[in-house]
């Protein structure tokens, strides 16, 4: 009965695997997606090779921290690096923020993004000797090292348009000569005005 217990197929492994990475859209840390990896793998690696437990844990281990040392080591420092963040300023430059954090003299505020750049949505900024106010809408001008340097946008206005005035007006006299030949009648013509007779 202890074998039977200890007898864990591949589709167990599936099945943690995919757990794991289940529970990674809960807990945003990416480690437990890298565990769901290893399992997903060490249940194939067990369902095309008679592989003893305790191999298959030590696989799923040594593929965890494998994956864990990449993400820590190569990948995360590519989508987090605020270093390398002056490099492509370019596309920085021009996307606009709130301000959540007033900046003031010697001391940075924070400003706040819609889409996250660089794996952030609030990073450090100054101005350029303009005041701005929490709750403001600006635009990024410059990076300097970590920092955004931001000014207010400014509102684009409509031009002002001239109208014509189109209102209709109604003229409440009728000339004397349209007022038969210009009215619409329901009756039947008069024959006798015509010249016509019976």
């Amino acid at each position: 009965m202890i074998e039977t217990i200890w007898m864990i197929e591949p589709w167990h492994w599936l099945v943690l695997g995919f757990s794991l990475m289940i529970a990674e859209i809960f807990i945003p840390t990416f480690a437990s997606l890298w565990f769901g990896a290893a399992a997903v793998i060490v249940a194939a690696l067990a369902w095309l090779l008679p592989i003893p437990l305790l191999f298959q844990v030590l696989i799923w281990l040594t593929l965890s921290v494998l994956f864990m040392f990449a993400w820590v080591k190569y990948i995360k420092p590519l989508s987090m690096s605020r270093k390398k963040m002056g490099q492509s300023s370019d596309l920085i430059i021009g996307e606009t923020g709130m301000i959540v954090v007033k900046p003031q003299k010697g001391i940075s505020g924070m400003v706040r993004f819609n889409v996250p750049i660089w794996g952030a949505d609030e990073w450090p900024c100054r101005t350029a000797g303009v005041n701005v106010e929490t709750g403001d809408r600006v635009v990024v001008i410059k990076v300097v090292g970590d920092e955004m340097v931001v000014a207010p946008t400014q509102r684009l206005q409509a031009p002002k348009t001239i109208r014509p005035n189109i209102t209709p007006t109604i003229n409440s006299q009728v000339p004397a000569k349209q007022s038969k030949a210009g009215r619409l009648s329901l009756h039947k013509p008069d024959l006798k005005e015509s010249g016509t007779s019976k």
